[in-house]
């Protein structure tokens, strides 16, 4: 009977023995799991780096998609009637409306070539030197929504209005010979872009993301309208250039959506949520503050600096 209450005094100490090598083992890879999903503060040259290279895949992976011409001029009919039978195939009308305009046109396709770069990597820098908490996991968002159009590009060839057989929509980077007409199919850069990878649109998805990201993290009134409005202003270049159906534009909102939920489940909330300065280094509050930028609760003063 001794015996037996000595054993059970030993069963109820087991659980606090010191943990094992094996169990330190079998913890280690939650902890640096952990670490990896841990904001950290953006290093330049990686950035530039990653940026380089990301977008070097892309191209080639975009580009390497085969070019079923057949499949693509299907493709763009089927959207076309589908946009008809709802209704909404307005896309010929506003590009024979605005095509009409010189000035106007001509302009648009000095937006639709340029803008789509220079404002993400715009975005990007601000978020970099302003947010640097927040950078990482505002990023991934972007990367994941152009990694997951890849698969629409290689498994979806769609012509875009302007190179559609049978109709007359006016491919005005052609015409007005602008800087925009590299992507017209009698340009030298004809042979190395893939015409037909028009579903989804990057310039939406891109877009949209740089203009959610700015009405949501900048301070000036001014400034966020002008995030509201960029993607919009995006939506109406897009068609009235004969580049895309609005059912494009459609594609790349779900893309961003998937790149907003990747990022989402890898940091564990939403990437605007996060620590505005990254914890740990100086200058960092000690629990962030609100996504707006805007001025901590009462009680809780932050050292942030103005965006």
């Amino acid at each position: 009977m001794g015996a037996t209450s000595v054993s059970s005094k030993v069963e109820r100490v087991d659980p606090a023995q010191p943990v094992t090598g094996r169990d330190e083992d079998a913890a280690a890879p939650p902890k640096r799991l952990r670490s990896l999903r841990r904001p950290r503060r953006p290093r330049l040259w990686f950035e530039l780096l990653l940026i380089a290279v990301s977008y070097l895949i892309y191209s080639m992976i975009r580009n390497a998609a085969p070019l079923r011409e057949e499949q693509a001029q299907s493709h763009a009919r089927w959207i076309w009637e589908l946009q008809d039978s709802m209704g909404l195939a307005f896309e010929r009308g506003l590009n024979h409306a605005i095509g009409g305009v010189t000035w106007l046109i001509i302009a648009m396709n000095y937006y639709y070539a340029t803008l789509h770069f220079i404002v993400t990597i715009a975005v990007l820098v601000w978020l970099f030197r302003s947010h640097p908490g927040r950078y990482g996991a505002t990023r991934l968002v972007l990367f994941a929504t152009t990694a997951v159009a890849l698969l629409g590009y290689y498994f979806y060839p769609l012509a875009p209005p302007r190179l559609m057989d049978g109709m007359d929509f006016i491919d005005t980077a052609s015409v007005h010979r602008t800087w925009g007409s590299l992507s017209a199919e009698d340009s030298a850069m004809a042979s190395v872009s893939n015409q037909y990878a028009a579903m989804p649109s990057m310039h939406i998805g891109w877009s949209v993301w740089c203009g959610i990201t700015i009405a949501v993290l900048a301070r000036p009134l001014w400034l966020k309208l002008l995030g509201a409005l960029y993607p919009a202003l995006t939506l109406l270049v897009i068609m009235a250039t004969a580049n895309h159906f609005w059912l494009d534009a459609a594609g790349g909102v779900v893309c961003l959506a998937f790149g907003y939920g990747v990022a989402y489940l890898w940091y564990g909330g939403v990437c605007y949520r996060l620590p505005r300065q990254v914890p740990g280094t100086p200058g960092a509050p000690d629990d962030g503050d609100r996504a707006s930028g805007g001025p901590p609760s009462r009680g809780r003063p932050s050292r942030d600096q103005p965006s």
